[in-house]
């Protein structure tokens, strides 16, 4: 099926509407935030499931409950997406954990007048691609990659769902104040347990070094991958089709070595540096 068949356009960029039909995005346009609101913001295939089982469980100190008793895109779920409006969300005790994969640009009103804290997540743009390339090709809901080369063309022009990679990663560091921490997939990889202790720190939250051990081990990828509440094997076949790729992959840095050809690399190194050739922040990857 085509881009016209299964997205919506909002605010500019393609949204699957299946999942995000006009009432939900009316209903984030309308939400209210709080002060001590927890929004993490990805582009999507950048780390949104892992970031939904760290931060509950640094927020719960350390108790597994409601990781595995609550699917994650009901943990922390979605503004945007149809979830929220059956979910009660302003009877929800703070701190209220959210995500979006909204450009800053989309943000709601409610948003820049309260500044909820933001937890910013970025990956490699490369492997983001990779990503994306499996996840297009087993997901119902969106219009199938077709080959390697058609796909980076969508990729790099933004003519995918949430929009260009280049403007969504720009427009969340251009916004930058203290309601904002940065972090990088990279360094997750690298140091889970420094990443818990850094997302604790930010969120005001003092943890036992056993309790950041527990939280850091269970989130290793290879461990969250078996929880049945944030793998997404609840999601039935017809909208997901996990025989195909799983939702939850690899989970490493550099998987794109595996896919791009000589010239596939060179034509997004080309992009790249033209996009951000601006952009003054330091990227693990660079």
């Amino acid at each position: 099926m085509t881009e016209a068949e299964l997205y919506s356009v909002y605010k500019g960029v393609f949204v699957p509407t299946h999942l995000h039909p006009a009432e939900s995005l009316k209903y984030c346009e309308e939400f209210s935030f709080r002060p001590d609101d927890i929004l993490i913001v990805t582009y999507p295939k950048s780390g949104t499931t892992w970031m939904q089982e760290v931060v509950p469980l640094i927020v719960s100190e350390g108790d597994m409950t409601p990781v595995l008793t609550v699917p994650n895109w009901d943990r922390v779920p979605w503004l945007e997406e149809h979830r929220a409006i059956v979910l009660s969300l302003e009877q929800r005790p703070s701190p209220r954990i959210f995500a979006t994969h909204f450009h800053h640009r989309m943000m709601n009103e409610s948003y820049f007048t309260i500044k909820p804290r933001v937890l910013y997540v970025m990956r490699n743009p490369k492997d983001v691609f990779t990503s994306s390339f499996h996840y297009y090709g087993m997901a119902s809901y969106l219009v199938n990659p077709g080959t390697q080369d058609e796909f980076m063309e969508k990729f790099l022009d933004g003519n995918i769902m949430f929009g260009s990679w280049f403007d969504h990663v720009k427009g969340w560091l251009t916004a930058e104040d203290e309601s904002i921490l940065y972090m990088f997939y990279e360094e997750m990889i690298a140091d889970l347990k420094g990443s818990v202790e850094k997302i604790a720190q930010f969120l005001g939250k003092s943890l036992k070094p056993d309790v950041t051990e527990k939280i850091a081990d269970h989130c290793v990828f290879k461990n969250m991958k078996q929880n049945k509440m944030s793998n997404f094997s609840l999601v039935p076949e017809e909208y997901m089709d996990q025989k195909k790729s799983e939702f939850l992959r690899k989970g490493i840095a550099g998987d794109w070595k595996n896919l791009f050809t000589e010239a596939q690399e060179q034509r997004f190194d080309a992009v790249y540096k033209d996009k951000m050739q601006d952009v003054k922040f330091r990227f693990p990857w660079d």
